[in-house]
């Protein structure tokens, strides 16, 4: 595993605390006195007092994230009322830090522990843990799970990856995005948990800021509705995220495997670029206000590192990732670094239909990534000795000639990478130099399933250089089918295309081949929906493009 400029927190175990002449107690009690000796270093006697009557705090799950040949990153939060008017937790009153214990084992019933310790759960970070967790086997599954204000969290599954360059066979990974609780259930989680993946990707939209108008909906239903009105604060993006942890789904997800983030625009505000609101009346300063808050609660809510922690309205997230020799992950950062979109409307920068006469669109000093951005994921595809390469980011990669819902004409969508075709020709170039070993592009944004050949440039008779997988919402309302077909004649690349159905994405590879799953789920707004394979294709190494089978 790769990981630069990192701050590393090994996580050393501290002896547990002597529990002897408890025996008779009932394990709620136990717990209860336990966390009592865990907190007496930081907890004052009122604040004990206040602990021993609290509910449980662990109403937001468990999560890994980040995973290395040696180890991982642990996260809770401390939240025994999930969502409250001060954004945190129910905890008001309580110290600065809460100190959380943390065991890992080697076995789900927790009998062999191999590490343990205390971490603090600060209140700046609303109660938050992050534990870096070194010193572990490669490749082999590890279990987890917090004690903490004289209650214990659900046990977690984590697993390490190999050694940089080992041999591996198989990994299963499976990616998701845009679940809007509004929407529906998050039944989709569910069904990933039981395909029991090795990892999780996480594309963007894991949150929206924004709240349906029941007034405005157009006839769409609101199934459940979010907290409140339009997230722009710190209390308030604390509880969005706060809400959507609450759902027993994607709990289960993510104390089914490890995962790997990224984030798309619903994260801080919709169609949001870099410094820039959508809104062409919210001033810079104003926006980059909130963009620190929604970095902060998106921080608090991950299973990060230190790395990551935010600086104001500044956040590193882009990562690299290595599973032995199999593959490597390169997490992209689609958002915080781009320009801003080409050719605004009177009252929005956001994303809309331009035709080619918008030459701001294609001048080469427009970015998507970021100058800095770019070179480190070029860097990384040209040293790279990895049998695949997964680029894991937000968007619709591959160029898509659609037309303007006003007016019909043909143009280019400004809010993708359709809006950064320069961006998009410096790597397409970097792939063809330095031929990285199969390189597969996956994303989101679009709520809906696409296969795509990627050419080296937008001639339909260029080299096919790479493949695209692009998954399906998770719950969020997907684009007119007829309309988004109709184009297809126009874009002779597009392999697959369907917007009907919510889900998610299942890939199996080995060394040999790459197979992908569509999945679908029978109803979003049915808490009991079933799945399905929609459709799979395969990618063989050493050739570019997927075939159906």
């Amino acid at each position: 595993m790769i990981h630069s400029d990192r701050l590393v927190f090994t996580g050393k175990g501290v002896e547990s605390p002597d529990l002897t002449g408890l025996a008779g107690l009932t394990r709620r009690k136990l717990l209860k006195r336990a966390g009592a000796l865990f907190a007496a270093p930081l907890l004052s006697p009122c604040s004990r007092a206040l602990a021993a009557n609290m509910d449980d705090p662990f109403t937001l799950g468990v999560a890994c994230g980040d995973p290395s040949f040696d180890g991982f990153v642990l996260w809770t939060r401390l939240a025994p009322q999930p969502i409250s008017p001060d954004g945190l937790g129910g905890l008001a009153g309580m110290p600065s830090e809460i100190p959380v214990r943390w065991e890992i084992a080697t076995d789900d019933a927790m009998r062999n522990i191999v590490r343990s310790g205390i971490a603090r759960a600060p209140a700046h970070f609303a109660y938050s843990v992050h534990v870096e967790v070194t010193g572990l086997a490669a490749q082999r599954p590890y279990w987890y799970r917090f004690t903490a204000l004289g209650a214990q969290s659900p046990v977690g599954r984590a697993v390490t990856a190999p050694c940089r360059n080992a041999p591996l066979d198989r990994l299963r990974f499976a990616f998701a995005s845009c679940a809007n609780w509004e929407a529906g259930y998050f039944s989709a989680y569910r069904h990933m948990a039981q395909e029991h993946p090795d990892l999780i990707v996480f594309l963007g939209d894991y949150i929206y800021d924004n709240s349906r108008d029941p007034r405005e909906t157009g006839g769409k239903p609101v199934v459940r509705p979010h907290d409140g009105p339009n997230a722009t604060d710190l209390v308030a993006y604390r509880n969005r995220y706060a809400l959507y942890r609450t759902d027993a789904d994607l709990q289960s997800v993510h104390a089914m495997a490890p995962c790997l983030m990224t984030w798309d625009d619903h994260e801080v505000q919709d169609d949001y670029a870099n410094n820039w609101s959508k809104f062409t009346d919210v001033s810079m300063t104003s926006f980059l206000k909130q963009r620190a808050a929604a970095y902060q609660a998106f921080y608090e809510h991950m299973p990060l590192r230190a790395s990551s922690i935010p600086r104001g309205p500044d956040m590193r997230i882009y990562d690299r990732v290595s599973y032995g020799s199999l593959i490597d992950f390169h997490v992209i950062d689609g958002r915080q670094y781009r320009t801003p979109q080409p050719c605004p409307l009177p009252t929005t920068r956001g994303g809309h239909v331009v035709a080619e006469s918008c030459v701001d669109r294609t001048e080469a000093r427009r970015t998507m990534l970021g100058f800095t951005q770019e070179a480190w994921l070029h860097d990384g595809l040209r040293r790279s000795s990895a049998k695949w390469n997964v680029m894991a980011q937000d968007l619709l990669f591959a160029p898509l000639l659609q037309k303007d819902p006003r007016t019909g004409a043909v143009g280019h969508w400004t809010d993708g990478w359709d809006g950064y075709p320069a961006t998009r020709e410096r790597l397409l170039r970097a792939i063809a130099q330095s031929r990285p070993s199969n390189p597969v592009i996956i994303g989101g944004d679009i709520h809906s399933f696409w296969t795509n050949d990627v050419h080296l440039n937008e001639r339909p008779d260029s080299p096919v250089i790479a493949t695209e997988f692009v998954g399906t919402s998770v719950t969020s309302d997907g684009p007119p089918y007829d309309t988004f077909a109709s184009m297809l004649p126009e874009n002779p690349h597009v392999k697959y295309f369907e917007s009907r159905h919510r889900g998610y994405v299942c890939i199996d590879v080995t060394p040999e081949r790459m197979t992908t799953r569509f999945r679908v789920i029978s109803d979003r707004t049915d808490k009991r929906a079933t799945v399905s394979t929609l459709k799979e294709f395969v990618v063989c190494s050493g050739k570019a493009g997927a075939q159906a089978t």
